[in-house]
């Protein structure tokens, strides 16, 4: 890789996925250009074909009324099940295993409903230090509710002192370790703060062997990592849409269920009339009757201009392909990295640490000294939108679905014309 115009732009006219770029719409710059937009690990970019998804369902609800749940071109009856296949592509998953409901935190607390159990002295969860914070409180309201307390019942793994990440033999040695105790092992897929993507399939593995299931918070991870949920056997997971996955603010979350626990109908789920018998639901009987698979999960009618737009982008990356996306991820985060190394050391006033590992998705975490915020604040005056986050991180993220190698190169050049203040 070079770090020069040229190569970026090579790069570029070789991509076959270059021309998805098209297809979202940039924030401009005063100048009216479009930005540099490395934030798509906190809000994806707007896909041009979310107002006319949008525009079909609010005609047809103009058109049939209350009648939309069966006469319209998407029937709202049914309508997260335009969503399952594509969904399932994302993730690896069988579609009898996914649905789309909810959002995500709120899907974790049915999910742990279901699969956090404690039963005598398997009762703790262990998960990582420094998790999203939604994560923990629901974990903490998740242990308490049986009678437990955070400091006893969650054990957090943190790096060893001086790293970053965490170390996966470290991981499956504590697993080893507390294996008569816990019940349920709880993980990101990819750590919003450093940006480590953990090895699930073995983290998954271990769990199993030790008697405990695996559940994982794919925030991070869906639409950004080449998952493989149903063949690396996890027990569950959750994943949000409007990060990688480009589906709007606050838009709909997915859920994982495994087969083996979904078409069990023994297994607990709180109940609700959308997730009852489809072809019996409007009998209106008493007695819950779950739908097979994780569709069993859902609790309440589908939010269908939410998933208009979820279902918009959807689309595009049943045509892009996850493997293909990933495949670009990795040599377009590679190229940041370089980038921002040519950038450090031509560059004295720039100190900068990468703390995300080689086990990555597409984001980079760097590590900043006390003029951090105003290295982030050069780089939006130079068009490029990346993310700070307290106490001195700046997080970027090349999405390969709409991020080019220009783009990247032109984050180098920024760095290198950084002056403190």
């Amino acid at each position: 890789m070079e770090n020069t115009l040229a190569f970026a732009q090579l790069q570029d006219q070789q991509d076959s996925l270059a021309p998805f770029r098209a297809e979202f719409l940039f924030p401009q710059t005063a100048e009216e250009k479009p930005v540099v937009y490395l934030c798509g690990n906190s809000l994806g970019l707007q896909p041009k074909g979310a107002e006319q998804a949008l525009k079909i369902e609010l005609e047809d609800w103009a058109k049939f009324g209350v009648d939309g749940h069966f006469q319209g071109r998407k029937p709202w009856f049914h309508y997260h099940k335009f969503l399952t296949d594509y969904a399932a592509e994302v993730v690896g998953a069988q579609p009898i295993e996914v649905v789309v409901m909810n959002q995500l935190t709120v899907n974790l607390h049915l999910l742990f409903a279901s699969f956090y159990r404690p039963n005598g002295p398997r009762y703790k969860i262990i998960m990582e230090a420094g998790a999203f914070p939604s994560d923990m409180y629901a974990v903490e309201s998740q242990v308490i509710q049986f009678g437990y307390s955070y400091d006893d019942a969650v054990i957090e793994l943190a790096p060893r002192p001086g790293e970053h990440s965490l170390r996966n033999e470290d991981i499956l040695q504590a697993l080893e370790e507390h294996k008569n105790e816990i019940a349920l092992v709880f993980f990101s897929g990819v750590q919003y703060f450093t940006g480590q993507y953990f090895d699930i399939p073995s983290i998954t593995q271990k769990a199993h062997e030790v008697g405990a299931l695996a559940g994982f918070d794919l925030a991070h991870a869906a639409g950004n990592i080449d998952l493989q949920l149903h063949q690396w056997g996890v027990d569950f997971a959750a994943w949000c849409s409007y990060k990688y996955l480009n589906s709007g603010p606050g838009n709909v979350s997915g859920i994982f269920v495994h087969e083996t626990h979904g078409l069990d109908p023994s297994t607990f789920r709180l109940a609700g009339w959308w997730g009852h018998k489809e072809d019996v639901r409007f009998q209106m009987k008493r007695g819950y009757i779950p739908e097979p698979g994780a569709a069993g999960w859902q609790l309440s009618n589908a939010p269908v201009f939410g998933m208009a737009v979820h279902l918009s982008s959807l689309e595009l990356f049943h045509k892009a392909g996850m493997s293909n996306l990933r495949a670009k991820s990795q040599r377009l985060t590679a190229y940041l990295e370089l980038c921002i190394q040519d950038a450090q050391a031509q560059n004295p006033d720039l100190e900068l640490q990468l703390i995300t590992p080689k086990s990555r998705g597409a984001q980079l975490s760097l590590l900043t000294d006390d003029h951090g915020k105003q290295v982030f604040e050069h780089l939006e005056k130079q068009g490029i939108i990346a993310d700070w986050r307290e106490p001195n991180v700046i997080r970027m993220a090349p999405v390969p679905m709409y991020n080019s190698f220009e783009d990247v190169y032109k984050v180098g050049q920024a760095l290198q014309s950084y002056r403190k203040a």
